[in-house]
């Protein structure tokens, strides 16, 4: 989905994308072009398995590393730190929403998330895909799902390339415009959901006629974080069927889903009181 009228501010939303690529210019496109990558390419060898992108991994909590990265200036570091504070709003009201919108306490994936309490992780993805001579013959990044939780994606708001899977076929994402922030869920978010929120295939597709900028920002499980699915959204399992038909006799005309609760309930026949 995409999100409008985030209350991220605009203006350093530009200006997080103007320094990004600006930092690229001068510290990566020439080494990306004499890379073995674009070798590859220009001798039309075997290129499934390489990447026509240019990267770099940024961890914002719980300790930064973006000091380390080499060349970048105070002013992208301030201006990352300023973004990201904002943005790690929007995740968290996006986890709480998504709680709620399963029937889990607002605060159900971000305590899922946080393991021994350092989390949630955060950490950003900066990526430049680059123009590519040979569009045909490469991918930008090849099909995949994102391992980590909730994905906020500042894009290109001119130059596509990102497609997700859906129903058979190969779905265009149009730049975004507006400012708006495109979210996707990863694989930590299907299993917790047990299902109702999937991770979708995706992929990125080069271009010929110029490079994509894409801001990825994951709010991840912490490392030590264990992860299943939540227990209110699991089915009953290893009950009686004969228990079920007692309960189903006194319960058919009511909702389905205070039965398999009560059935959760159950062993063997018994209840379950609660200490």
């Amino acid at each position: 989905m995409q999100v409008e009228n985030h209350e991220i501010d605009t203006q350093l939303m530009g200006k997080v994308k103007q320094l990004i690529n600006a930092y690229y210019e001068e510290n990566l496109k020439e080494s990306f072009y004499q890379s073995e990558i674009a070798k590859r390419l220009e001798k039309q060898q075997n290129t499934s398995d390489i990447d026509w992108e240019s990267t770099f991994f940024i961890w914002h909590r719980p300790t930064s590393n973006i000091n380390e990265i080499s060349n970048i200036s105070q002013e992208l570091c301030q201006t990352m730190d300023e973004y990201i504070a904002q943005l790690l709003k929007l995740g968290e009201k996006l986890s709480e929403l998504m709680s709620e919108n399963l029937g889990l306490e607002k605060d159900y994936i971000k305590k899922a998330f946080s393991g021994n309490g350092e989390g949630p992780a955060v950490g950003t993805k900066v990526a430049k895909y680059p123009q590519c001579p040979r569009p045909e013959l490469v991918r930008g990044l090849r099909e995949h799902t994102d391992a980590g939780g909730i994905i906020l994606l500042l894009q290109d708001d001119k130059v596509p390339g990102l497609e997700f899977f859906k129903d058979g076929k190969w779905v265009e994402i149009p730049p975004s415009k507006n400012n708006a922030i495109f979210v996707n869920t990863g694989d930590q978010v299907e299993v917790l959901s047990n299902g109702l929120y999937r991770s979708v295939v995706h992929r990125v597709m080069p271009d010929n006629n110029g490079s994509r900028i894409s801001i990825a920002t994951f709010y991840n499980p912490i490392g030590d974080a264990i992860i299943s699915p939540a227990p209110k959204l699991l089915y009953p399992s290893n009950f009686r069927y004969g228990d079920y038909l007692k309960l189903y006799g006194s319960t058919k005309f009511g909702e389905k889903a205070p039965r398999f609760e009560s059935m959760k309930n159950m062993i063997n026949g018994h209840k379950i009181i609660p200490a």
